[in-house]
């Protein structure tokens, strides 16, 4: 049990520690060269951007289940969600905002029911937040950028993290990689 929640509490200074946040001062390019560097930190820079809305504002853009799992913070029955066995690949983006939350690459089967990853995208597309709604304590995980519930982190994953991100399939939504067609691969 103690070995359990310091794993928890690693888990959350580890997603809690602040950063810096200091950027380097921007260089002169010339204008050729700042295409592709500047399109993909703009990008960056758009994940980062809060989105906020009302509750009649998702349940407008979200399934029931969707709203009920991100908006009200309920967890899909094990075994249910449609990303659980998905071997796909590509990125999962959060349902309601479309941050950028996890690669496919770091997927595993954890046997525990839901999809779990063992590390996040970006450390920045994620909060944690401690959480005793069950009575048992744990590490809840938001997107950052619009505060969606997303599920749960433990310390019993696999390396190079040993995490292991429990997280709801209602919650993410798969881009997947395209094939050698150009079409998601299937």
């Amino acid at each position: 049990m103690f070995a359990a929640a310091v794993g928890l509490v690693f888990a959350a200074a580890l997603l809690a520690a602040p950063k810096s946040g200091k950027r380097p001062p921007p260089r002169e390019k010339p204008p050729a060269a700042e295409s592709a560097a500047d399109n993909e930190r703009n990008a960056a820079d758009d994940e980062e951007k809060p989105v906020r809305k009302t509750d009649r504002e998702w349940k407008r853009l979200l399934t029931k289940k969707q709203y009920r799992v991100t908006r009200q913070r309920e967890t899909e029955p094990q075994f249910s969600g449609k990303y659980v066995h998905t071997k796909k690949e590509g990125v999962y983006r959060c349902v309601c905002c479309g941050a950028k939350l996890f690669a496919s690459q770091t997927k595993f089967d954890s046997g525990t029911g839901w999809p779990s990853f063992y590390a996040p995208l970006r450390e920045k597309a994620l909060r944690a937040a401690p959480d005793y709604s069950d009575g048992t304590p744990r590490v809840e995980v938001t997107c950052a950028r619009c505060e969606a519930h997303l599920g749960h982190v433990f310390g019993d994953g696999p390396p190079p993290t040993g995490l292991r991100y429990c997280i709801n399939s209602a919650s993410l939504k798969l881009d997947e990689k395209p094939g050698k067609d150009g079409k998601p691969a299937k």
